[in-house]
């Protein structure tokens, strides 16, 4: 018996080890046919059409165009604004159409879809178990501008938060959403602090004129503003606002020329990166001073984001036939590949 005992002991052991050894060298499956790639989003034409969404394969040997469409059989509606992220689930903002259409991200298969409470809906972000979308409102009224509070559980919008002009990016972190007001067809230069657990406006900061894109790290907000373009009669420069979030009084500013617009502000291993006058410039976290000399030149570009040491940038090229993305490596500044997508491509998206 006691022999028996010892085999069986053995046994046991090396079953463990096993067992272990094949955990150990366990990879993770893919969660659908679109996980571990990029997603483009396109606008499409702005009236009589639909926006669509590319995805590419992480190692860029798959491309497949309008996948929403191919999976659900359905539209995604006019202007394809964006796209936000909650855990599985992706929220589509198609603008004009003013509709959310819910999917799960991996699969891209139909969870739900917002169609009432919306008007204009620009992004999406969450912050404190809450998604929040901006919305313009009626454009031709500058005092109806609102977050919608979105329960994300039932996809139903819940409340509202007024806001100035123009409310466009969101960026939440730490019970903190912020806004950034660009002025939706006018032109606007604050930044909404709003605290998502009162669902409460806490600050307003004044920054450069379109605040176009946000970044934040260490303590800081990043705010990247356009300036006014000439077309208004009142050009201004960009400028690139440094915001300490524990006393938002305490404002650095980068400013730009007269005449320099700035735009698609991104972050990288402690680098910033934007894009200007067709060149893309860098700027460590910790310089005092915007860079004189692009990084890389001669880029077009309708849209550019950084991630995971990669540089994405989208081509409307003339706005009325498809357009491309190309992908660049930050380190060598070599373009690794370029895809035609859709038309007008704006956002991408990483999965």
């Amino acid at each position: 018996m006691k022999m028996k005992g010892k085999i069986a002991g053995i046994l046991a052991l090396g079953f463990l080890i096993i067992s272990c050894e094949s955990d150990d060298n366990s990879v993770d499956l893919p969660k659908g046919a679109y996980d571990n790639g990029i997603l483009i989003t396109n606008e499409g034409a702005f009236s009589g059409g639909t926006g669509t969404i590319n995805y590419i394969s992480d190692d860029y040997s798959t491309m497949e165009s309008e996948v929403y469409k191919k999976v659900n059989n359905e539209d995604l509606g006019t202007i394809v604004q964006s796209i936000g992220f909650n855990d599985d689930e992706a929220y589509i903002i198609a603008n004009v159409s003013n509709k959310i259409s819910i999917v799960n991200r991996n699969t891209f298969e139909k969870l739900g879809e917002i169609t009432t409470g919306l008007n204009n809906p620009r992004y999406f972000a969450v912050s404190n178990g809450k998604g929040y979308v901006s919305n313009w409102g009626d454009t031709a009224d500058e005092n109806d501008d609102y977050i919608a509070i979105i329960n994300l559980s039932s996809f139903a919008i819940e409340g509202t938060i007024p806001v100035v002009l123009g409310p466009e990016k969101l960026l939440g972190k730490n019970n903190v959403l912020y806004v950034a007001h660009s002025g939706a067809y006018g032109t606007n230069n604050k930044v909404s602090v709003i605290n998502t657990i009162t669902n409460e406006l806490s600050n307003t900061i004044e920054v450069g004129d379109v605040p176009n894109s946000m970044q934040i790290e260490d303590g800081y907000l990043w705010v990247l503003a356009s300036g006014k373009p000439s077309f208004t009669k009142d050009e201004t420069g960009g400028v690139l606002s440094k915001i300490n979030t524990r006393d938002y009084s305490d404002i650095v500013n980068y400013t730009f020329g007269a005449t320099e617009h700035p735009g698609s502000l991104g972050l990288d291993d402690d680098e910033f990166y934007y894009g200007l006058g067709g060149n893309i410039y860098k700027m460590d976290i910790e310089d005092t001073e915007l860079p004189t000399a692009a990084y890389i030149e001669s880029i077009s570009y309708y849209n550019m984001t950084i991630h995971d040491d990669k540089m994405y940038v989208t081509d409307a090229k003339d706005y009325a036939s498809n357009g491309s993305i190309s992908i660049y490596d930050l380190e060598t500044k070599q373009l690794e590949q370029t895809f035609d997508v859709g038309l007008i491509p704006g956002g991408v998206y990483f999965n």
